[in-house]
């Protein structure tokens, strides 16, 4: 009875589940498609970029 006082709750999810037994090939694969994605993203120019609405516009 006490238990349920306060709800049985579940376990917290976590934002990025681990990956330990996770097939080795697509890891590999995962890391140079994430290595790509960083580098496509640091070649974007800033003025491409989106404006941040919750930036100060500087005048």
């Amino acid at each position: 009875r006490k238990d349920h006082r306060n709800g049985i709750k579940r376990p917290r999810r976590k934002r990025c589940p681990g990956m330990k037994g996770v097939d080795p090939k697509f890891l590999k694969n995962l890391f140079y498609a994430r290595k790509g994605l960083l580098k496509k993203k640091l070649e974007r120019k800033p003025s491409e970029a989106k404006p941040n609405p919750t930036e100060k516009k500087q005048e």
